[in-house]
């Protein structure tokens, strides 16, 4: 069975949580630890506190990831006088890698935003705030008819959706015509002699993102030594990523009634909210963690209500002042749903890479520091 190394786990979990989504402010990725490292256990916990940290090692982990960085600032002195210093220092010693996921996977489609909307019952979600959005590009292929289908199922799996359509792609009769060169070896035709040749043109739209992987499935599916193909970058807009998410409910309810299901389906202790507790909603937006920040994107979304954690007296002031309710989830219950959902996805995608001899640990030991 193969081990992987903490750089091969780093582009997997790359793929759950894009770096080029992370805010600028953030400091997500690898924390600490040497990437030639190999890994066998992994535990996925929220944060790096001390005891989530020897609760890995207890456990003979090689990587801890969290949602929260373990450095979020530029550190001076690595001195174990102070906690923190105490952390990494600790880590290095033991060998336990430390990598964060934190806003690449808040934003990042199918992140934690995305799965706490699934989990207050809120669909047809789209970004709070946009942040990023998606580059295009469009693949133009030339193939043997006989070899279309051959090379079609190997780029389909990166072709982009159209709506609600998948498997998008288009192709064209054309004739081909090439002279092998000394030193060439044609899948078609002898050194010297101009060929003309039946072909596909093969169109398909990706991701400028995963352009290099593309490309590199084109060769190995490609029946020529050299096959010729065109990258054209696209105007045309791709899907939008941020923060947060607004979307509908299936059914309307009272916010007293939303906060009670909230409450419930996040386990949480107790939660705050503003408003009038027979207010409608229907139209919900939401963010993990600390999100009042999104509270006017929220109100020009025409949301009924923002739900998110860490809410302060003002911002309570600012959503009566601005018309729309409130509820106050807390970050910690908001956020420790990321727990299992990354070790479910992180363990599926190593075991379809081959990497058979890794376990992952969910942690079951962090519990909210404020109580209620």
């Amino acid at each position: 069975m193969k081990t992987p190394k903490l750089s091969d786990i780093l582009g997997i979990i790359n793929k759950i949580a894009p770096p080029g989504l992370a805010e600028s402010w953030d400091n997500s990725g690898l924390q600490v630890g040497n990437p030639d490292a190999g890994i066998e256990r992994i535990m996925i916990a929220l944060d790096a506190t001390p005891a989530v940290m020897e609760a890995a090692r207890n456990s003979s982990c090689h990587l801890l990831v969290t949602h929260h960085p373990l450095l979020f600032k530029p550190l001076k002195t690595i001195s174990t006088a102070t906690p923190q210093g105490k952390l990494v220092h600790d880590a290095i010693r033991s060998d336990l890698a430390v990598v964060s996921i934190h806003t690449s996977y808040d934003v990042a489609e199918g992140g934690l935003n995305d799965l706490l909307a699934e989990r207050l019952g809120v669909s047809a979600c789209r970004p709070l705030q946009a942040t990023a959005g998606q580059e295009l590009a469009k693949l133009a292929v030339f193939v043997p008819g006989d070899h279309l289908e051959r090379v079609r199922g190997a780029l389909l799996p990166w072709a982009e959706a159209l709506g609600n359509y998948r498997d998008c792609s288009f192709s064209a009769p054309g004739e081909g015509t090439f002279t092998p060169l000394a030193g060439a070896t044609p899948f078609i035709g002898e050194v010297g002699s101009r060929e003309q040749v039946p072909e596909q043109r093969l169109e398909l739209l990706l991701d400028r993102r995963n352009l290099p992987r593309v490309v590199k499935a084109l060769l190995a599916a490609h029946p020529y030594e050299e096959p010729a193909f065109d990258i054209y970058p696209l105007l045309n807009e791709g899907k939008q990523l941020g923060l947060g998410r607004v979307g509908s409910l299936a059914e309307q309810t009272t916010l007293a009634d939303y906060a009670a299901r909230i409450r419930e389906m996040l386990h949480a202790p107790g939660l705050r909210y503003v408003g009038d507790p027979a207010t409608v909603i229907k139209k919900v937006a939401l963010c993990s963690g600390s999100g009042a920040s999104l509270l006017r994107d929220a109100v020009r979304c025409g949301a009924d209500v923002l739900v998110t954690g860490d809410v302060k007296y003002h911002d309570a002031r600012d959503a009566q002042d601005l018309g729309i309710t409130l509820i106050d989830a807390g970050h910690f219950p908001s956020e420790i749903i990321m727990v299992d959902d990354v070790a479910e996805r992180l363990g599926r995608m190593l075991s379809e890479a081959g990497y058979e001899n890794c376990r992952i640990l969910p942690c079951r030991i962090e519990s909210d520091p404020l109580r209620v």
